[in-house]
């Protein structure tokens, strides 16, 4: 991943902590802000979106639903008070683990 690509993240990430003191009327980060259930409702969403333009093979759809994903997802972060740094470093702690040793390690 590119460094410009990184400061995308940082960046969506700041614009969507700014949306906190927006009027949901006019932000629709704001609006899922007013409304968490909304805001899970729609990481959902865009999950099974993603999924299925999986299984189609649509390369072009994949990229946009995963977009959308990971937009939600960091609004979900930024309303919980995460960033995507936080994630970033739980994925940085896992590599070089295997997957099933680490997912066993979760149990204790």
């Amino acid at each position: 991943m590119s460094q410009d690509n990184v400061k995308i993240l940082e960046e969506l990430a700041a614009v969507l902590e700014s949306r906190k003191s927006e009027s949901p009327d006019t932000s629709y980060v704001a609006s899922l802000y007013a409304r968490p259930d909304k805001m899970l409702e729609k990481i959902g969403e865009e999950a099974v979106e993603t999924i299925i333009a999986a299984k189609n093979n649509d390369r072009e759809q994949v990229i946009r639903e995963t977009a959308d994903l990971w937009f939600h997802s960091m609004v979900m972060l930024a309303q919980k008070g995460l960033s995507p740094e936080d994630v970033l470093a739980e994925l940085a702690r896992r590599f070089g683990i295997s997957g099933h040793d680490e997912k066993a390690s979760r149990k204790s």
